[in-house]
């Protein structure tokens, strides 16, 4: 008879669950750290001279610009355009952008919060955070650039399936967008070094990371997908892998917001994961009506209704899933005895949070050792309160907002 939980999932969550305790035992973090921190640090200061050399031209034109393709680049556009990209057929294209995202996102905060080193130092260099989003991404650690990691990604998965997609086009368009895709590359590279936000060897380490993210996930692509699509026992190994991934983090020198942004992306990913294997034989299977295709095609004002339809749908979904989590994670975690706090999500438990606050910069080699063998640290609901809430919307995008779709004629 065959087993209802694959071997292979089993081996697979076992093995990051002992890589998780192993590392916690021995340290691991502290160690790479250790070793890896005052390199990164001394070419971050001594790419500081670099840096004010391409800052002597400054110009408005030059900020508005390279301000503007990081806003493009950043991960709330992708995370506003990815449901669009659902809502017009590509699903594929929009799954793999997606989990691509998912591990370029845990990949580079990883690295970055284990090496904790530190961005450019202003004074002297000027930092320009012309949005929201770049104050938040300016509080995070430098190596490796994650706006260059994930343009290399997204933009290089991109090329991948449009040349996949179109056998027939001619030699000189390839040659033409590669060498788009690469001029793009290096403005973003090099606006976030005019910009302040990053030195030379941050945005090395992200064309290196970027590369090799790129180059291994053409090579399982097709297997991820197929999984998520076909495959078994799907729903329970992505949760159970969600929530290793959390512990699985390795804790930084200082607090920054890079855990926060892994966590909702980790949630994200859950929730299309989830959405698409309930209903990938309804909503997304290959031959769905597609936007910009001569084969069974999205007329462009039926396109517009869904988006109408579907963007307060999805804002009505994460508004309803953060407040229903932040009811239920607090009782359930009463009534398993889990003592727990609050950043800022729940009032009645922000008050523990002084009392503990020195727990945030102790030195420890992940965030599971705060489980396992520290039972008496009060554990952050806000963690499992954004993890819920990005699953929710992202579910909505795959299962609830097609089912509307499909009810409407849409």
């Amino acid at each position: 008879m065959e087993s209802i939980i694959p071997t292979w999932q089993v081996s697979f969550l076992c093995g990051v669950l002992t890589w998780v305790v192993l590392s916690s035992m021995f340290n691991v973090t502290q160690k790479i750290r250790s070793s890896v921190q005052p390199w990164v640090s001394r070419r971050v200061i001594s790419g500081t001279s670099t840096i004010l050399q391409i800052q002597k031209y400054q110009h408005g034109f030059w900020d508005a610009l390279f301000s503007g393709i990081s806003c493009v680049v950043s991960v709330p556009f992708y995370t506003g355009f990815l449901p669009l990209l659902f809502w017009s057929g590509h699903g594929k294209l929009a799954r793999q952008m997606t989990l691509l995202m998912a591990f370029c996102d845990y990949s580079g905060n990883c690295i970055k919060d284990m090496v904790s080193a530190p961005r450019p130092k202003s004074p002297p260099v000027r930092i320009l955070t012309a949005t929201k989003d770049e104050k938040e991404n300016a509080l995070e650690y430098g190596f490796p650039s994650s706006h260059t990691l994930n343009t290399i990604c997204l933009s290089g998965y991109l090329l991948h399936y449009v040349f996949s997609c179109n056998e027939n086009i001619n030699a000189y368009y390839q040659v033409a967008t590669f060498m788009f895709v690469c001029l793009f590359v290096a403005l973003i590279g090099f606006g976030r070094i005019y910009l302040g936000m990053h030195s030379v060897i941050d945005i090395i380490g992200g064309v290196i990371l970027g590369l090799t993210i790129l180059a291994f996930w053409l090579r399982v692509h097709e297997y991820i997908d197929n999984f998520v699509t076909l495959g078994q026992n799907v729903t329970s190994f992505w949760i159970a892998l969600s929530f290793l991934l959390l512990f699985a983090y390795p804790t930084p020198e200082h607090p920054t917001p890079s855990f926060e942004y892994h966590t909702a992306f980790t949630g994200v990913a859950l929730g299309i994961v989830t959405g698409v294997q309930q209903t990938y034989n309804q909503f997304h299977h290959e031959n769905v009506s597609r936007l910009f295709t001569l084969e069974l095609p999205i007329p462009i004002p039926a396109f517009a209704m869904r988006m109408g339809i579907g963007i307060p749908t999805i804002l009505l979904v994460k508004f309803c899933s953060k407040a229903l989590a932040k009811w239920i994670l607090p009782i359930t975690a009463s009534a398993l005895g889990i003592p727990v706090r609050s950043s800022g999500y729940v009032a009645a438990l922000t008050g523990s949070l002084v009392v503990k606050k020195s727990n945030e910069v102790k030195p420890s080699g992940g965030y599971l050792q705060k489980m396992i063998f520290r039972r008496e640290d009060l554990f952050d609901v806000d963690t499992g309160i954004r993890l819920v809430q990005y699953a929710g919307l992202a579910w909505s995008v795959v299962d609830l907002v097609p089912s509307l779709f499909y009810q409407l004629n849409l």
